[in-house]
């Protein structure tokens, strides 16, 4: 007998079991219970299990979503006590309602919640005939509503999807509501049930048994669906993966299989919208979708690309890629017999013919419309036979805040974003290409830049392009960090950095491309890499890059006229000037040791949030150009935040007291990571010192004073917030490796 404290399916139970052995598990034990419960009612009433009970899909942290199904017999409000009651006492979250079949069919007309749960109704104990009447009127009514029900449907699919995310795409998804998810999943079967559609082939069948196993484990540990790192990680052993990276792959591979199903069956059962330019001619008397020539072998028929009569795949190894060009440039979709049928082409003979590369160019330029296309593409495994090398890159994740996509759909909105920037380079094909292939080696063993630059060596041959073209790509691939790592960490005043930019480039044409690819690959990152501050340095970098490659002399470091006014006036001042929320600060100091940590900790205490500071000194004194934002609200008064830095010059430990009093009062937002300490070195100019830290107030002052303190000399610092982390790089004097080793123990001290 189950005592009133305890359930037959509480998070520890069946440890031994994982996945379809536990859901099975757990539901026939539920089911024993339930019918315990029930006992003998008699006719006329029967215990029916919707949600995820009546589908057999119970996690040890389940809700029982329940129906007292009867026919009118006085005595239901007694049998529902005997049920409810040890329910609520055993702490099992209840969802139920007692009612009749007629009341049932009419909360389902009126609500589509009701309406898609009774779809899986199942009878738990009792009297059966009641059940067989309430589905077969129901799936007879869901039927026949068809027309209503299903736009219904697809808004709430929508309206979940904008709410939630796309669970193939967020760091933290939730594996229930997120686009690509179990209600997604389960929406396949809702639309199915219709008759419009065929059931949910075996690759939907296997995304969602691997997204429900690993929703299970979950519920062991947690009772909420969102899948977060910490999470991630303890789950990977227990569902027999290598690591979290591969659980998430899977996990993202699962959700994708997911979406596109759905995308393509709200496709196929619901009225297309059509723009002008796709709209199709009807028949006589509107029989039927006249077809129109789109390409060569290719029609647009019903609002879908088709292949041409007498078309035979086998002859044409061109064809998927006339096929996705005029997908990508007419907006139609090809249909699923179509991707189908194109499998049975023969491999683009190698190397490929120039008019084979032209159509991916032509698709990859058609921007955003591109990346529906070789999604299509990819789950038809279409993508991979162009491209092999592409397969090692699919749905691996990136799990930081900084990156938005996986990998490889990285790559493609990489290409849609450069294809708005091809007119701003001699070379639209190769920015297009590289954009594509930047981080293709992503995914293997070693560095991705140059693991990229070798399989793009050897691929830039394979797709047609000459010896000096397929030298450029390779280039592209090398140095595709280059000018945003350089914009972001180094002093862009000192000449050095600029000749040594200039140097790695090359020529103007190369700068170009780059700038461009470094656009693109930024802005389809994510929102924290992107940014007009960030735009700004970009295109400082590449002016004055530009210049020296034009043959002038890489650029000295001046200060404006009010800077040099300010810096020889010999007194302490802090000058503001931008727009909110954008501010430049000049900061004017006697030069000493520690001297950018008590500024950085006078900025913090006044809600300032740095971005970028340099330092100029002259005969003892030093300014500091300051890029700031207020954390909240307006700007500060100024006059109160150069009477912090005084004081702070004078008395240092008092202002970082405040500063960590402040700080502790401050919310932000918890980081899974330790700090981390990077030294980086490279041909540009000085030694970068990367610190990773949990975001919070006073952090560049911490951090600053550590690196003082440990005797090291800061040049200029650049700051960015990635989610809950900071990541503040810091151009420093050159140091030995005791040295270093001194200063990376003394900045892990501060940020302990």
């Amino acid at each position: 007998m189950t005592g009133p404290q305890q359930h037959p399916y509480d998070p520890q139970s069946r440890p031994d079991l994982v996945g379809p052995a536990l859901r099975r598990s757990l539901t026939d034990a539920a089911d024993r219970w339930l019918t315990g419960l029930l006992g003998d009612a008699g006719p006329g009433v029967a215990l029916v299990a919707v949600g995820s009970l009546g589908r057999g899909e119970l996690t040890p942290a389940s809700d029982l979503d329940l129906v007292l199904l009867h026919d009118g017999r006085p005595d239901v409000g007694a049998v529902a006590d005997r049920i409810w009651y040890p329910v609520w006492d055993s702490k099992v979250g209840l969802d139920h309602s007692v009612r009749t079949v007629a009341e049932s069919l009419a909360a389902a007309r009126e609500d589509l919640k009701v309406a898609v749960g009774l779809l899986d109704a199942r009878l738990v104990a009792g009297d059966a005939t009641l059940v067989e009447q309430l589905r077969s009127r129901h799936l007879a009514r869901w039927r026949a509503d068809a027309v209503r029900r299903l736009p219904e449907l697809a808004a709430a699919c929508r309206e979940r999807a904008e709410r939630s995310g796309e669970l193939a795409y967020l760091l933290e998804p939730d594996l229930k509501s997120s686009r690509g998810g179990l209600r997604d999943a389960q929406a396949l079967w809702q639309v199915a049930a219709t008759q419009r559609t065929d059931r949910p082939g075996e690759a939907v069948v296997a995304a969602k048994a691997l997204l429900l196993d690993v929703r299970g484990e979950l519920a062991r540990r947690s009772r909420g669906d969102r899948l977060t790192l910490q999470e991630q990680d303890a789950l990977a052993g227990p569902l027999g993966r290598r690591d979290a990276d591969a659980l998430m792959a899977e996990v993202a591979a699962a959700a994708r299989t997911i979406a596109y199903a759905l995308d393509v069956t709200w496709r196929s059962v619901l009225p297309r919208e059509r723009s002008a330019g796709a709209r199709l001619r009807r028949g006589l008397f509107g029989r039927g979708a006249a077809r129109e020539p789109v390409a060569a072998g290719v029609d647009a028929y019903d609002g879908e690309l088709v292949l041409g009569s007498g078309i035979h795949p086998t002859d044409d190894a061109l064809l998927p890629l006339r096929v996705a060009a005029a997908s990508a440039t007419s907006g139609l979709p090809a249909s699923l017999a179509t991707l189908d049928r194109l499998g049975e082409c023969p491999p683009v003979p190698e190397p490929w013919p120039a008019a084979a590369l032209d159509l991916l160019v032509v698709t990859l330029a058609a921007g955003p419309a591109a990346v529906p296309v070789l999604e299509a593409f990819d789950q038809a495994g279409l993508w991979s036979r162009l491209l092999p090398e592409w397969e090692h890159t699919r749905s691996r994740p990136q799990r930081n805040a900084y990156h938005r996509f996986t990998v490889d759909r990285h790559l493609l909105e990489a290409a849609s974003v450069a294809a708005g920037l091809t007119r701003t380079v001699g070379r639209p094909d190769l920015l297009l290409l590289g954009a594509l292939l930047h981080d293709i080696g992503k995914g293997l063993p070693g560095d991705h830049t140059e693991v990229g630059m070798r399989i793009v060596g050897e691929l830039g041959p394979r797709l047609g392009l000459d010896a000096a073209d397929a030298a450029t790509l390779v280039r592209l691939i090398q140095y595709h960090l280059l000018l945003a790592d350089t914009a972001q960490r180094r002093d862009l005043d000192d000449p050095e950095v600029i000749a040594a930019t200039a140097a790695a480039v090359g020529d103007v044409d190369t700068l170009d491309l780059l700038a461009a690819l470094t656009e693109a690959d930024s802005r389809a990152t994510g929102p924290a890499a992107w940014s007009r501050w960030k735009a700004g340095l970009l295109a400082r970098l590449v002016e004055r890059t530009r210049a020296v490659l034009g043959g002038q002399p890489p650029p000295t470091t001046e200060l404006t006229e009010p800077q040099r006014a300010l810096l020889e006036a010999r007194e302490v001042a802090v000058v503001a000037r931008g727009e909110h929320p954008d501010l430049e600060i000049d900061v004017v100091v006697p030069d000493h040791p520690g001297v950018i940590a008590t500024v950085a900790g006078a900025l913090a205490l006044h809600r300032l949030e740095i971005r970028a500071l340099a330092a100029y000194t002259e005969d003892g004194w030093g300014l500091l150009s300051v890029a700031a934002h207020p954390r909240h609200g307006s700007g500060p008064d100024w006059a109160l935040v150069r009477a912090e830095v005084a004081r702070g010059l004078g008395s240092p430990g008092p202002l970082s007291a405040r500063v960590a009093q402040s700080a502790a009062a401050y919310p932000h937002a918890a980081s899974a990571q330790p700090p981390a300490v990077t030294w980086v070195d490279d041909a540009v100019s000085e030694p970068i010192l990367q610190v990773r830290a949990p975001d919070g107030l006073g952090v560049l002052h911490r951090i600053a004073a550590a690196i003082a303190l440990a005797g090291g000399d800061v040049h200029s610092a650049r700051c960015q917030t990635l989610g809950a982390d900071v990541v503040d790089t810091f151009s420093v004097a050159p140091l030995d490796a005791v040295a270093r080793e001194r200063v990376t123990r003394s900045v892990l001290a501060a940020l302990a």
